[in-house]
């Protein structure tokens, strides 16, 4: 089954916190899934400034420079795995380096039903 592993951190100690990851070391944690053949995607993102939002109501756009909401973590990226059921996806995302940082956000990828 697939689980998205959403990465959150404060952008403002990412990178400057002692226990915050080095790139060397989330590339290799997730080089290390990749072996294991259990990724099917990972991404770092940039930060929340570079981000604009969209939205359509009543046939119009909106866009926004800016993530949708303030808040206190940010997104900074995502595991998309593939496990065998929810543990198996909790103990890869509980190993992600920048969870010693920010949190980890686990959830199932929903099928879409046509």
């Amino acid at each position: 089954m697939k689980y998205l592993c959403l990465v959150y951190c404060d952008e403002c100690i990412l990178h400057s916190d002692p226990d915050s990851p080095a790139d060397a070391e989330c590339l290799a944690y997730a080089q290390t899934i990749q072996g294991s053949g259990r990724m099917i995607a990972a991404e770092a993102l940039s930060s929340t400034q570079t981000a604009t939002t969209v939205r359509m109501r009543n046939g119009h756009m909106s866009i926004t420079d800016g993530p949708f909401a303030e808040t206190k973590e940010q997104l900074a990226g995502f595991y998309l795995v593939d496990a065998r059921d929810l543990n198996e996806a909790l103990q890869i995302a509980g190993k992600i380096p920048a969870a010693r940082v920010g949190s980890v956000e686990v959830r199932p990828v929903r099928e879409l039903q046509p």
